[in-house]
Formats: C-alpha cells, structure tokens, sequence
C-alpha cells in the first residue's frame, strides 16, 4: 500500500471539516458538539484506547497525540492524572474551528492544538477516536484505502503504541453517513504494522477498538 493519500482526499475531508464545523457552532464543546450521543459514550471509548500506556509510563513524562481532537476532550480526561506529570498533549483536527475552541477552553501549557490532516510531531502514543467514522457516503473503497494510509502515517511518527477505534460492520442498525468497518480486514491491516495487536471489543454497541504497540 502506497503511503499516500488518494488524490481526492483533500475535497472530502473538507466537506466533513465543514459539517463538524456546524456542529460545533450549534452545540458547543460538548459531546454533541463532535457527534457523540453523550459524554459517558465519548469518555468510554477514550478509556478504551488508554489501556493502551504501558505500566511504566502511567506516571507520566510522554507525548501523546490525539488525532481528530475535536475540542479536546480527551485533555479534559487526561489533566488531573499522574499521566500528564511532565507529559505532552498535542491535538491536531482538520476544523480550524474546533482548534481555536480547544485553544480557548484549555489554557495549559502541556496542551497544543494544531490544525491539520496530518500528524506533523513524533510522540510516543497516537490516540484515535471516532475520527474515521463520518465519511458522508464516500466511496467505501476509497475511504477504507484512506484509512489505512492515514493510519499507516501516524504509526510511522509514533514511538510506543497507536491505539483506534472504528465502527463495526456487523452491527444490524447503520446510520448514514457513517463508515462501518470489517473488523477482520483491519485486524489484518494491523498485523502488516506489528506483530502485537490487542483487539478490544464488547465494551460497546457498534464500535471495536484496536491498539497496536512497537516490537
């Protein structure tokens, strides 16, 4: 697979980057305000993908990124633990809007906010949650191939482990609009990146969560 995003990429991420900027203007930094049906929702799925920190580093002095930050709800989680002693927390999301909100809601000096569809830093953890799921009924080929192209990016510029979450395919009651992926293929995407794979599912209706850690 060729570590590049497909040529259309950028028009589509943009009409997703307008429909969350909407969202956002309508509802503020809340749950709803990314798409979450409710913060208890939102704040499981980032419990989910922090089991990925190891043991050793749960007292913090990392940099963690968080891709597709929206308002930064995943700082919020995150401040008050020992994790962010010394630690770093860039978020980076394709709404400038949702950056300047974050930038305004958290004034923290181990907090930063980039807007962009890319990860431009090398961090020791990538945190991925909720951000593959709109794709406004693209096609589903292509956005499957920009998934992993993404995905493959990010773990090139991360140290210790990537940790993601997608919607499972096999849920009966799809909603439009969003992208439900086959949890087998991804299982196997994975495995081209690293022998270690921890699949975590069950926790919730609909969605499964991999993390991937460096050998």
């Amino acid at each position: 697979m060729a570590n590049k995003l497909p040529d259309n990429i950028p028009d589509l991420l943009d009409y997703i980057r307008r429909v969350y900027d909407h969202q956002i203007n309508a509802f503020g930094p809340v749950a709803k305000g990314v798409f979450w049906s409710s913060e208890d929702r939102q704040t499981l799925s980032y419990e989910v993908l922090l089991k990925a920190i190891c043991p050793e580093d749960l007292n913090g002095s990392v940099s963690i990124a968080d891709f597709g930050c929206g308002y930064g709800a995943l700082f919020d989680l995150l401040s008050a633990t020992p994790l962010m002693n010394n630690s770093r927390y860039i978020g980076f999301d394709i709404s400038q809007k949702m950056i300047a909100t974050a930038q305004a809601k958290h004034k923290d000096s181990r907090a930063e906010f980039i807007t962009s569809p890319i990860m431009t830093e090398i961090v020791d953890y990538t945190f991925v949650s909720g951000t593959y799921n709109m794709y406004m009924a693209a096609d589903r080929a292509l956005w499957t191939h920009y998934i992993k192209v993404s995905l493959k990016m990010l773990w090139d510029k991360t140290q210790k482990a990537l940790a993601f979450n997608l919607l499972d395919f096999e849920t009966e009651n799809k909603l439009d609009d969003l992208y439900y992926a086959d949890k087998q293929e991804f299982i196997k995407f994975a495995l081209t990146l690293t022998p270690e794979v921890e699949v975590i599912d069950g926790y919730k209706e609909m969605e499964f969560t991999l993390i991937v850690t460096k050998p």
